[in-house]
């Protein structure tokens, strides 16, 4: 029998090589472009429209301003003056975290009837190629279903690949709230499938929804599908850095720090979703009680506690999950640091069992799904761990209250 050396110096090595392999195949093949936009969006346009604006002679506040500064500006107006703004400056108050959720949900749906208009006419635009035409028509398609009679539309974007989320539940009324955060492939077409629909984020949501409810009827719970952030495009240099992530984290953090009441508040990060929430970590907002991930390529973190969180940190993986194979470490800006699953990580490990594979950790069914609606409900001691069962549920308590247990 042939031995090999499985020293610390030689895994180390062969990851990087098998790094270096990776960055020679994109090199050849074409960097993943950015999408930069030269002129100003329409959301641009309402920010500014909204700086420039006045109400009784004021102005208007900022509209980047903490959430709690803008909560009570709006709280201070009148039903109809709430409406007034939302009418006018419709992608502005869809967006600003700190306005009331049934306010944004209002502009939002403005925002998208005038979205929708733009792209029926773009479908019959001459000047534009047939794919384009598509395209137009393929984003017309989706606005018309985002508009469907009790949708819940959180934010909305419609430049470039487009950012959306949608909340499934009451956030106004939940004791808990799941944020469901996508990896790859993610925009505005992509939100919702129809086959393969538990891969995403639409599909994700409403599963996690539907068996938290399952789990715990008298529990209330929102979960929000969380598209708002520009994911890297396929498996190129993009998702293998942290610059997307970066960005996305920030955007994590405005929209929870906007969110409404003191509930605890789950994320379920998928692929590079952790990513996103392992750069997010140390800066989360104090009722953020658990970040799970599953199928995590790394948290940009050598361990649990190098997130400098106090919110649980759970993780899971389909034994058939490809991400397995990636090398986890970071060099160079390359690669996403360590394996969460491993025991020198510190995470609670969870079973995945049912998953098959990248995409299915959301599927009806399947352990997974189980695992995060327990998580998503508070009720911690329902876990089903794998591995190491004792770290895993080393003072779990339940809990469906603010705070932690």
């Amino acid at each position: 029998m042939t031995s090999f050396d499985t020293s610390p110096q030689l895994n180390v090595w062969r990851a990087m090589l098998a790094l270096a392999v990776v960055f020679v195949m994109l090199a050849t093949t074409g960097w993943t472009a950015l999408r930069t936009q030269r002129s100003t969006t329409a959301l641009q346009s309402s920010l500014s429209e909204w700086e420039d604006g006045h109400l009784h002679g004021h102005r208007l506040p900022d509209p980047e301003a903490a959430p709690g500064q803008l909560s009570r500006f709006f709280a201070s107006l009148t039903a109809h003056e709430r409406t007034r703004l939302a009418r006018r400056y419709p992608l502005a108050v869809g967006n600003m975290n700190g306005a009331p959720v049934e306010l944004r949900y209002h502009a939002n749906r403005i925002a998208l009837g005038q979205a929708r208009k733009v792209e029926l006419k773009r479908m019959h635009d001459t000047r534009l190629t047939p794919d384009g035409q598509r395209e137009a028509g393929r984003r017309m398609h989706r606005y018309e279903a985002l508009l469907s009679n009790g949708r819940h539309i959180l934010a909305f974007d419609p430049a470039g690949t487009g950012r959306v989320a949608e909340v499934f539940g009451s956030l106004d009324k939940a004791e808990r709230v799941s944020v469901v955060v996508p990896g790859v492939d993610t925009d505005l077409l992509t939100f919702q499938r129809t086959s393969r629909k538990y891969s995403a984020p639409v599909g994700m949501a409403e599963s996690l929804y539907a068996a938290e409810r399952a789990a715990s009827p008298t529990t209330r719970t929102a979960v929000i599908a969380w598209a708002d952030y520009t994911a890297p495009d396929g498996l190129g240099i993009d998702s293998a850095t942290a610059m997307r992530a970066a960005d996305g984290a920030l955007r994590l953090n405005a929209l929870l720090r906007g969110l409404p009441g003191s509930s605890p508040v789950s994320l379920f990060c998928h692929s590079y979703g952790s990513v996103v929430c392992g750069l997010a970590a140390r800066t989360l907002p104090d009722r953020v009680a658990d970040i799970a991930v599953a199928g995590s390529p790394g948290m940009r973190a050598a361990t649990a506690s190098h997130l400098h969180t106090s919110a649980r940190v759970w993780a899971m993986r389909d034994p058939g999950d490809w991400v397995q194979d990636v090398p986890y470490l970071e060099v160079g800006g390359f690669g996403h640091g360590a394996d969460p699953m491993s025991s020198a990580f510190g995470a609670r490990v969870l079973s995945a069992h049912g998953a098959k594979g990248h995409s299915g950790y959301f599927e009806p069914g399947t352990q997974s799904l189980l695992n995060f609606a327990e998580i998503g409900i508070g009720a911690y001691r329902s876990v089903h761990c794998a591995g190491d069962t004792a770290a895993c549920r080393d003072g779990l308590s339940d809990t469906t209250t603010a705070g932690r247990a």
